[in-house]
């Protein structure tokens, strides 16, 4: 059986003449958390696009808990147990919090949503379960539009929670959130990994972020790995530093 969860062999894809992965080969152990890094344009949400099914690539191979996925559409990968949750917020902003968390729960188990119709027991006890875990019970009736930043992205992750993934892909999970905002949401994410042994991946500019959450960053340049290793590793490499840390240690 391979220790990996996620097992990336020579990854390319072109968009019009430019490599957004190039021969990328990656390997992520169940259980993890990790970070991608990269200057703008690096290739970050396009490596996302590729393993959850956005994008197709040209070559190369993705496979996903023993199972090749390579090509297969989105809503094919999230069942087999990928969730990711976007830069840009996915939620419903008339919905209240509670119906954002059933509506995606639901749809997840292949079922249509009706907020008129009685939902069964699993699918409430999981709703709220995920508003437990999330901090987000006390805010339930509150239409998801009026949510302050730090809990529209805890909403998200609410969504991506929903089908239950072995792994979750995060895009920027701190963006434009308050220092205690960062705090709180990565806290929640340490927790999932910690206690619950979700595999996370997650991309972040915010270098704090990183260094203090990842256990292991890979960086990615022009669409190429540079290098991959511990936050001590990745801090005092001279060529991390060059492209992304602007010289600093």
């Amino acid at each position: 059986m391979s220790p990996s969860i996620l097992e990336v062999r020579d990854l390319n894809k072109v968009f019009g003449g430019i490599s957004a992965t190039k021969n990328v080969d990656f390997d992520l152990a169940p259980g993890a958390k990790e970070a991608i890094i990269g200057p703008n344009g690096a290739g970050k949400s396009t490596f996302f696009a590729l393993v959850s099914g956005y994008h197709r690539p040209d070559t190369g191979s993705i496979r996903f808990d023993g199972k090749e996925i390579t090509g297969q559409k989105p809503h094919e990968i999230a069942r087999l147990g990928i969730s990711r949750a976007f830069q840009v917020s996915n939620i419903f902003p008339r919905l209240t919090v509670e119906e954002n968390v059933r509506s995606a729960i639901q749809v997840r188990r292949g079922k249509a949503f009706d907020l008129f119709s009685r939902a069964d027991m699993v699918g409430l006890e999981r709703t709220e379960e995920i508003l437990s875990l999330c901090n987000l019970s006390p805010k339930r009736s509150r239409p998801a539009g009026e949510l302050s930043q730090g809990d529209k992205k805890k909403l998200e992750l609410s969504l991506a929670l929903a089908g239950q993934p072995k792994l979750l892909l995060l895009d920027e999970p701190t963006a434009g959130m308050s220092i205690e905002e960062t705090k709180e949401t990565m806290e929640l994410v340490d927790r999932l990994n910690a206690t619950f042994g979700l595999t996370i991946l997650f991309t972040e500019h915010d270098m704090a972020v990183v260094f203090n959450h990842a256990q292991r960053i890979t960086l990615l340049h022009r669409g190429q790995i540079i290098m991959t290793g511990t936050p001590a590793e990745v801090r005092a490499n001279e060529q991390v530093q060059k492209i992304y840390l602007g010289g600093q240690a």
